[in-house]
Order: structure tokens, then C-alpha cells, then sequence
């Protein structure tokens, strides 16, 4: 009866030895799905960037072309200072989103050893010595983890800024939008308000009353 038991003793202590290996696998795939999903926020951040400058530049050119013939008065000039001022800090904000600037000295150099950043894949002078040094990396799984950890750390970083400054460019781009729809019903009003007068004349002694 003594056999038996030592066999079950044996398969346990082979899964318990066993057992640090899929911590270790399922630590680095958690890793990676985090890395994936930080990498689709950041393209769709760049993307959703993109588009509401194309739709900005749009309705700049539109707003430019007639603003010729936009008869000025105190209500259309104030629209078109605030409509200016919301572009120039919708256009500011895209910027930053597009090329974020989060990086600090200490982040700097550690990114400059980090063999998973470009900047720290610059500094080999070739793919062998690249590869010899993730080599070296893998063995320590401390140090892999550690990698993969300021890589997910650098990319939340960078995805928090993003959205920051494209929600402002978004309520500066509703802001100016807004402004243009503006000034464009006050000349459509401007435009109209001879023809109402001429069907309907009581409305010319009621606007000569309220203004």
C-alpha cells in the first residue's frame, strides 16, 4: 500500500514545481493583453485626432472664403473673435495629442535603456547584439516583467494625456462651431428681414419698438 502513495506524492510535488511556470505565462499574457489594448486606444485617440482636424480645416476654409462678404457689426464681430479663438485652441490641442509631450528626464533615460523603445533599440549598432541582449533579458523573468511593466506604464501615461487634450479640442471645436452657425443666422437673418418687413410691415413698427 505504500507504493501508491508515493506516487501521488510525486505528481504532486511535479505540479507544484510545474505550477510557477503558468503564473509566470499567464503574468506576461496579462501583460500583453494590457499592451494591445493600450495600443488600440492610442491609434483610435490618433485617428479620432485626425478626423476633427480634416473636419476643422473644412469649415475654416468654408468660413474663410466668405468671410468677405460678411457685412460686420458688433454681434457678428464678437462671434468671429470667439469662433478665431476656439479654432486656434482646437488646432493647439490637436497638436498635442498628435505629439504628445509627457516625457520627463528620468523617463527619457529610462526609455533610452528600454530594449522594447525605439529609443533604446537605436543604441545597438546591430540585430545580433539586439537579439543577443533580449536573450539575456528573457532568462531574468523578473527583469522581463519589470520591461513589460513600464512599457504598459509609458503607453497609459501617454493614452491619459491624449484623451485630455482631445476632450478640450472637442468642447473648443463645439464651442467654434457654434460661433459659425452663429454668424451664419445672423446674416441669413440680416438678409431675410427686408423681405419679412416688405410682407409683413407691422414688423417694422415692432423691431423700431424693441430696438
Amino acid at each position: 500500500m505504500a507504493a501508491p502513495v508515493r506516487k501521488k506524492t510525486t505528481q504532486r510535488r511535479r505540479t507544484t514545481k510545474r505550477g510557477n511556470i503558468p503564473d509566470y505565462e499567464r503574468e506576461l499574457s496579462t501583460l500583453f493583453q494590457i499592451l494591445g489594448n493600450e495600443n488600440q486606444i492610442l491609434m483610435r485617440t490618433d485617428q479620432k485626432a485626425f478626423t476633427l482636424l480634416s473636419i476643422l480645416g473644412v469649415f475654416m476654409v468654408f468660413f474663410i472664403v466668405h468671410f468677405l462678404k460678411v457685412q460686420m457689426t458688433w454681434f457678428i464681430f464678437l462671434f468671429v473673435l470667439v469662433y478665431f479663438v476656439a479654432a486656434l485652441i482646437t488646432i493647439i490641442n490637436l497638436i498635442l495629442v498628435i505629439v504628445p509631450r509627457v516625457r520627463t528626464e528620468k523617463a527619457q533615460e529610462e526609455e533610452e535603456s528600454n530594449p522594447l523603445f525605439f529609443a533604446g533599440i537605436s543604441q545597438y549598432k546591430s540585430a545580433g547584439g539586439y537579439a543577443r541582449h533580449l536573450r539575456t533579458i528573457a532568462q531574468d523573468r523578473e527583469q522581463t516583467t519589470t520591461l513589460f511593466a513600464k512599457q504598459v506604464y509609458s503607453l497609459g501615461m501617454i493614452n491619459t494625456y491624449k484623451y485630455k487634450h482631445l476632450k478640450n479640442a472637442i468642447t473648443a471645436f463645439i464651442v467654434a462651431i457654434s460661433a459659425e452657425l452663429s454668424i451664419i443666422m445672423a446674416m441669413a437673418w440680416a438678409r431675410s428681414l427686408p423681405f419679412l418687413i416688405q410682407k409683413f410691415p407691422i414688423l417694422e413698427s415692432y423691431l423700431s419698438l424693441s430696438f
